[in-house]
């Protein structure tokens, strides 16, 4: 065995990356392996709430009491992916008395800080609330940015030694003399060689443990070695709005039900969620009525949803997990909790740890957890220090500091260049070229693009991830040519086109289950810009054209369509 042990994760989302994080800080060899994209299944699927912990205050207060834990930690290493909104437990005439005070002594019960306010004070804070919301209680719940923060997980543990794959599938558990020893890995697999800038093909890599970390999936993981993981997936479908109807994450006071809370998360609020129980975590979208049903119930309390405009729709599976003899019937009485399966007193199975269940907000104490399982095997003398380092980007930040007159951005554009960028915002801005707006909905520069390309190499939906250009209320209508732009010269035409295509096609399986009214018409503007004009959806009447003819001058047998540019010019 390595005197510094080698170990692999597998699973790209919040956990996997905190992991990978821990263990790389106390000086392990860490690969980290991700099927798609860094966040691609449950964590870039959730709602953006930082949890108080209030939701669970009176159904699982361990949880509870996890989530205001981490909420504090977060707040102070992920400054700049987090946003302090306040949240709300709202009361209408019909939700009971008596559920209202059991959530109060619930928050006291779990040190979750809470204050009873009245429907006066509540409309105060949110002039948009029901005016018939009798009270409330204000608990310290927040906006969190899950691909700025997992990126910045990413990125810390690269600064650490750690090496990160994306687009790399596990295809197979390597057992031998009955233990697990590594993992085959098929990269490219996923989206193209090209796009993602990977050499595709297999490779064996070789650990001394692996973490299986990939929430939902951890069961087809576990499969491979016949080890049984009985995740039970639960699909939870949410709706994104045009606007941000309310800037304080909205809950509704009652028990557990679908559509109960708003969350405000950048330029938008999303509007969740429901809880249905599932066997394939991809293989159940969201539906129509299930966005319908949201936008309607959840208009009790903010009736002004009723005439919003919804910008699409998406739906995340739950990685919920329970001891197979409790056997909960339904999925709301599943606990929020996370479990760590040790394969080898479990199963006998040595060399691979899972880790399952959990919250977004629990993602670091769970990578904690799991570290200090994985050191303890092997003997390391090393302390988690992830609750005191900050990520790459939090480091010394303030989101009051001016970049604005100096970078020559107009203030709404530099204010939320800088909460993107956190610490990293001079390093970023500071190029000294020109650095006009590419998503004017975002709000994101040229500067950010050109360094998110240089973490994701030809993979726009990476860059988008970074910066969350294209994924305002356009949905990349008037954005995506330009950020399809900025790949050239550095990635030939081919790879350039592809990488086009996929993160159209990613912003569009999202507008389906909203298109209607005004939205519908965004659509159709946004089709009527990619495909008449630049032909993205490939007419085949079309013929292609070599636009490099046109620099070859007259005389060249270059085709241009079916015509030769000399007989087009006639040699003139």
């Amino acid at each position: 065995m390595a005197s510094t042990p080698r170990i692999v994760v597998v699973g790209g989302g919040s956990t996997g990356a905190g992991v990978a994080r821990d263990l790389a800080m106390r000086g392990a060899d860490v690969t980290l392996v991700e099927q798609g994209n860094l966040t691609h299944g449950t964590t870039g699927r959730m709602h953006g709430l930082l949890h108080s912990g209030g939701r669970y205050a009176v159904s699982d207060q361990k949880s509870a009491r996890e989530c205001i834990e981490e909420n504090r930690v977060l707040r102070d290493i992920a400054s700049h992916c987090v946003e302090m909104t306040g949240g709300m437990f709202v009361k209408r005439p019909e939700d009971s008395e008596s559920y209202f005070e059991e959530k109060l002594q619930g928050c006291a019960d779990c040190d979750i800080p809470a204050e009873v306010i009245s429907g006066e004070r509540a409309r105060e804070r949110e002039p948009h609330l029901a005016t018939d919301v009798d009270k409330a209680i204000s608990v310290p719940d927040g906006a969190v940015d899950p691909f700025r923060l997992v990126v910045a997980n990413a990125a810390s543990a690269q600064e650490h030694g750690a090496r990160i794959e994306t687009h790399s599938k596990v295809t197979d558990l390597l057992v031998e003399s009955g233990e697990i020893v590594g993992v085959e890995v098929e990269h490219g697999a996923k989206s193209g060689d090209r796009v993602h800038g990977v050499q595709s093909g297999r490779e064996t890599i070789r650990a001394d443990h692996v973490v299986n970390a990939t929430g939902a999936w951890a069961g087809r993981i576990g499969d491979m070695a016949d080890l049984d993981v009985a995740v039970r997936p639960s699909k939870g479908v949410m709706t994104i709005m045009n606007v941000r109807q309310v800037d304080t994450v909205i809950n509704r006071c009652r028990p557990k039900g679908d559509a109960d809370i708003i969350v405000p998360h950048e330029t938008t609020a999303i509007l969740g969620t429901t809880d249905e129980e599932v066997e394939d975590p991809e293989d159940y979208p969201e539906e129509q009525w299930e966005v319908d049903q949201m936008i309607e119930t959840l208009s009790e309390l903010v009736p002004m949803l009723a005439d919003a405009r919804s910008i699409r729709s998406f739906w995340g599976v739950r990685p919920l997990y329970e001891p197979p003899e409790v056997g909960s019937e339904d999925p709301t009485d599943i606990t929020r909790d996370y479990f760590l399966l040790d394969h080898e007193e479990r199963d006998g199975l040595p060399g691979m740890t899972t880790i399952v269940g959990g919250k977004f907000t629990t993602y670091r104490m769970m990578g904690e957890e799991i570290a200090d399982h994985v050191v303890s095997k092997f003997g390391m003398d090393a302390d988690c220090r992830t609750a005191d380092v900050p990520l790459p980007g939090s480091e010394e930040f303030s989101v009051l500091r001016d970049y604005m007159d100096e970078f020559g951005l107009r203030s709404p554009i530099g204010r939320r260049s800088v909460e993107r960028l956190g610490s990293r915002a001079e390093e970023v801005l500071g190029t000294g070229e020109p650095n006009p707006v590419l998503c004017n909905c975002e709000g994101v520069t040229r500067a950010e693009v050109r360094d998110a390309i240089s973490q994701a190499g030809a993979d726009l939906n990476g860059t988008r991830i970074r910066t969350r250009a294209s994924m305002g209320n356009c949905q990349g209508g008037f954005c995506i040519h330009r950020l399809a732009g900025e790949l050239h010269p550095e990635f030939d035409e081919a790879t350039v086109r592809d990488s086009w295509d996929d993160l159209l096609q990613e912003r569009w399986k999202g507008q389906r289950h909203a298109l209607w009214g005004n939205q519908l018409q965004q659509a159709m503007i946004n089709y009527a810009l990619h495909a008449t004009t630049q032909n993205r959806d490939h007419d085949p009447a079309t013929q292609p054209v070599d636009f490099a003819a046109f620099d070859s001058g007259p005389g060249s047998d270059r085709r241009l369509g079916s015509d030769t540019v000399g007989e087009a010019a006639d040699g003139d």
